[in-house]
């Protein structure tokens, strides 16, 4: 499981939160151990503005990490806007997403969005390898997402109630994995 911090849905907040209110990010508890003691070990870099450095870059990232005094186990928290082992912002996977549920062709939402032609289709097809795990542990959220039985149609009803974001968050609290 990723330690996510809900609410943080943009770099620049998430950059004023560090700056303003880093404690924000402390969990309560270690995720592997449960005990709490979390303290703050530090944190890394990490590229996760892709925009043209014309358009201001906000890079580097910073990503805290904190240490368990139990288990002395380290974790990282991520803000809700960035993805684990992603490189592209849940935003822009969602408008890529959004298009090819909607019809549209991998080249056109490859246009669109901006990852290149192989990393859309490769983000297809991990959300269909995906979709029934998916699937179910947002129903468990959301009962009304369980009327909608393929692919297309339970993206587009999930993306009309919710961002992305947000519905990887709830498929991570409940222990399915996020694309």
């Amino acid at each position: 499981m990723v330690c996510i911090v809900t609410g943080v849905l943009s770099l620049a907040q998430h950059l004023k939160m560090l700056q303003e209110a880093p404690e924000y990010y402390r969990p309560t508890r270690c995720p592997f151990c449960g005990q709490s003691g979390i303290q703050h070990h530090g944190h890394y870099n990490r590229k996760a503005d892709r925009q043209e450095v014309a358009e201001g870059s906000l890079n580097p990232i910073a990503i805290l990490r904190f240490i368990c005094q139990h288990c002395h186990k380290t974790c990282s928290v991520l803000p809700e806007c960035i993805p684990p082992r992603r490189w592209y912002l849940w935003a822009i996977q969602q408008a890529v997403l959004s298009k090819l549920i909607s019809g549209e062709s991998l080249r056109a939402a490859s246009r669109v969005a901006g990852p290149c032609l192989s990393t859309c289709k490769r983000w297809l097809k991990q959300f269909k390898n995906q979709f029934l795990i998916q699937r179910d542990a947002l129903c468990t959220h959301i009962s009304s997402l369980g009327r909608s039985v393929n692919f297309e149609n339970f993206w587009q009803r999930c993306l009309e109630e919710m961002l992305l974001s947000q519905a990887m968050l709830l498929c991570n609290y409940s222990g399915a994995l996020i694309p």
